[in-house]
């Protein structure tokens, strides 16, 4: 796992390569041995010093702070104010600092979702069976459908879904409907429950399975999402945990919520999209990806205008070697590829601007927890509000 990175101004490579090869401790060379993970005891805050800089409203700041301070410890990330106070800020957007956070109509919400996708997830012979379950299973009295509507918190939906498709998939495979699990082709649980992102700073299942601090299964982990520990853990590993060089920490709330490198991704298609001439949208997204995450053979509309480039002369890059380097756009090493770095120096070339090295994605967040579609640039705002708010208190 690659250590992570605080918020700096790009440095030049000439000082980076000083620090690492100086035995020397410089001032000069402060911020970037923090991004190498070199301890910086007296930049470090304490419990209390976290506890301080969180938002008064928060009646557990010692609780919480204590276990931030553990989990930062844990993972090795430097407890400097930027690092804490970006924590601070997309839990205090996510969640105001609840382990498991009322939503507002969230049994509605869910349960219509849950049935405009019963077709798809399951299928034309099994949704009628499903839908019929849901009015008057267990009971028509304490029905499942009763129930997900009385729910307040995820928690509480994921409990009745968990009890739901466990008396699903038991009634059915006993019945002449034999084996669900092939029907619905995967675990059904996972298929349809409609709580994909849980906890106090609403991270993604998929995310928790492939980073997972403990054995267990899918329920367990669940579980652990919805503890303060696990929450916090997870969500400061997917916040923290990757190497990113933006100039400023808004980027880095704008990735939470799109994807990581999607900042950098959306200034990479809006270079692309003046060089080629090619309406692209900036939403962060290099290639097209089907179910998780993998690949579509489909060309993006980024792959298309590359192409259309090569075609033309301006770049000297086989289709197999664009499609290539756009498949490291999740990781640094997108940054070091052919195809990014001949964007940047023909974009510096044309307009006589420095590369776009970050920008705001154009993406629209919607999901059935939500009463309305925002976008990624309000996510980034309202977060970054909160982290300005944090680095004062912690000045203060």
């Amino acid at each position: 796992m690659k250590l992570p990175l605080i918020f700096v101004k790009k440095q030049p490579f000439f000082l980076l390569n000083f620090c690492l090869a100086s035995s020397f401790l410089l001032t000069g060379c402060d911020q970037i041995k923090a991004l190498i993970g070199t301890p910086m005891t007296d930049n470090s805050l304490s419990i209390e010093q976290i506890s301080h800089a969180m938002p008064n409203r928060n009646q557990q700041k010692t609780a919480w702070a204590t276990d931030i301070y553990d989990i930062f410890n844990t993972l090795k990330i430097e407890r400097t104010p930027q690092n804490i106070c970006t924590t601070i800020a997309v839990i205090d957007q996510e969640s105001n600092f609840q382990a498991d956070p009322p939503v507002a109509n969230l049994g509605k919400t869910s349960l219509n979702a849950l049935n405009s996708e019963l077709e798809e997830k399951l299928g034309k012979t099994l949704a009628p069976f499903f839908r019929k379950m849901l009015k008057n299973e267990p009971t028509v009295e304490n029905s499942f459908e009763k129930q997900i509507l009385a729910v307040k918190t995820e928690q509480q939906l994921d409990k009745v879904y968990q009890q739901m498709f466990a008396h699903f998939s038991q009634k059915y495979y006993a019945s002449k409907i034999t084996n669900v699990t092939k029907l619905i082709g995967g675990d059904i649980a996972e298929k349809l429950d409609p709580i994909t992102t849980l906890g106090s700073m609403q991270v993604h299942i998929n995310y928790a399975k492939d980073n997972r601090r403990n054995n267990g299964n899918n329920e367990e982990l669940r579980r652990d999402l919805y503890t303060q520990y696990g929450g916090l853990y997870y969500g400061i590993h997917r916040l923290m945990r990757y190497q990113m060089d933006y100039p400023e920490p808004i980027y880095r709330f704008a990735d939470y919520n799109s994807g990581v490198y999607s900042s950098r991704n959306a200034g990479f298609q809006k270079m692309l999209a003046e060089l080629s001439g090619q309406k692209i949208d900036f939403d962060g997204d290099l290639l097209i990806y089907k179910s998780g995450n993998t690949v579509s053979d489909n060309l993006s509309q980024s792959e298309k205008a590359l192409q259309a480039m090569t075609a033309q002369g301006f770049l000297q890059l086989t289709p197999r070697q664009i499609r290539s380097d756009l498949s490291k756009e999740k990781s640094q090493k997108f940054s070091e590829t052919e195809v990014y770095r001949t964007i940047g120096s023909l974009y510096k070339m044309k307009t006589n601007k420095d590369p776009i090295t970050a920008m705001m994605p154009q993406v629209v967040i919607s999901g059935a927890k939500l009463s309305k579609d925002y976008n990624t640039k309000w996510y980034a705002d309202n977060v970054n509000r909160r982290y300005l708010a944090c680095m004062k208190k912690v000045q203060s």
